[in-house]
């Protein structure tokens, strides 16, 4: 029996220190090498990223493409009719391909995806990162309606069937994707046995500026399909709710500066207390978890996640009311 063909496509800007294993681990696959070809679209990159790349693989254009851009670029100019995409800071097991491809033999399965572990544990911000993101995942069964384009196989007839990613959200293009398949009446497999080991933010600086982004599209996200607000299992409601408890906070403590209503400012105290409380029992859940309490560290990531979330969000509201629609 022939081995499914697949066509990987690396989406990579300024992934310099990354990019070379990431496609080393590609080209290690326990995999029939005919079977699989390597496409590397580089959106401009200034660290030499893209000559670590065609190292590797022949197949490297640099465009000034946004990620869902460059996929549907790389779409049309794959040869076969399965596209894996792997992240360009992310690196897959040996054994990676070849546990995950059976998946799609079923006609209803658009896609399948592996699970998440870190690369960069010896970081404790990212192996608390990562923490997070296993402890979301776990809630995950054999089938779900999203999965990241972390590490993902994706049949290309199915993403075809929908119209191609969106180019006009830059971060949040696969939660959009997701929901438009799963609305087609597929569905997508998770095997958590097939390991990809995706590189983590190393400061609260780097995580900020990251969710910062997300915060910027989930809100064009929610207005695309309102539904997705009331979360699912990887993004659940009850993270979708703190920015705006995070805003309820600094409302009330905005309006308590008027003297006949500064006793709102208890109220301020309470929810954010109440926040706080919160977050420090999920981080002590997730610290026993995984027997590592540094995950206590998660109540500051917590913290940045639904400010960064609410910035974001503020962002994208100002520039929607005075004009600047330009994605980002």
């Amino acid at each position: 029996m022939n081995p499914t063909q697949v066509s990987i496509i690396i989406t990579c800007r300024n992934n310099a220190s990354t990019i070379g294993e990431s496609l080393q681990a590609l080209l290690d696959q326990d995999y029939p090498k005919e079977a699989i070809e390597i496409l590397v679209i580089d959106a401009c990159s200034t660290d030499g990223t893209a000559e670590i790349a065609k190292k590797y693989t022949s197949r490297v254009e640099s465009l000034p493409l946004n990620a869902p851009a460059a996929y549907n670029y790389a779409q049309k100019i794959a040869r076969f009719a399965v596209l894996g995409f792997v992240d360009s800071d992310a690196k897959v097991e040996r054994d990676w391909l070849n546990k995950l491809v059976h998946y799609l033999e079923d006609p209803k399965v658009a896609g399948v995806s592996g699970g998440i572990e870190t690369w960069n544990p010896q970081n404790p911000w990212a192996r608390v990162i990562g923490y997070e993101i296993k402890n979301r995942y776990s809630r995950i069964g054999k089938y779900t309606g999203r999965i990241a384009t972390m590490n993902l196989l994706l049949k290309k007839a199915v993403l075809e069937e929908v119209g191609g990613w969106d180019e006009g959200l830059p971060s949040q293009y696969d939660t959009d994707m997701g929901y438009r398949i799963t609305a087609k009446g597929y569905r997508f497999a998770y095997e958590p046995a097939a390991k990809c080991y995706h590189f983590n933010r190393q400061t609260v600086r780097a995580y900020w500026r990251q969710q910062l982004q997300y915060g910027k599209n989930t809100l064009r996200l929610y207005f695309k399909h309102g539904s997705l607000a009331r979360g699912d299992e990887i993004t659940d409601w009850g993270m979708n709710i703190q920015p705006a408890m995070l805003l309820g906070i600094i409302g009330l403590f905005l309006l308590g500066i008027v003297p006949p209503i500064r006793l709102l400012w208890l109220g301020s105290g309470a929810v954010l207390v109440g926040v706080f409380v919160y977050y420090a029992f999920s981080a002590a859940r997730v610290s026993a978890k995984f027997n590592d309490w540094s995950s206590m560290r998660l109540v500051v990531l917590y913290f940045v996640r639904s400010s960064a979330w609410l910035c974001g969000a503020a962002i994208t509201t100002a520039r929607f009311l005075f004009g600047g629609r330009k994605q980002s």
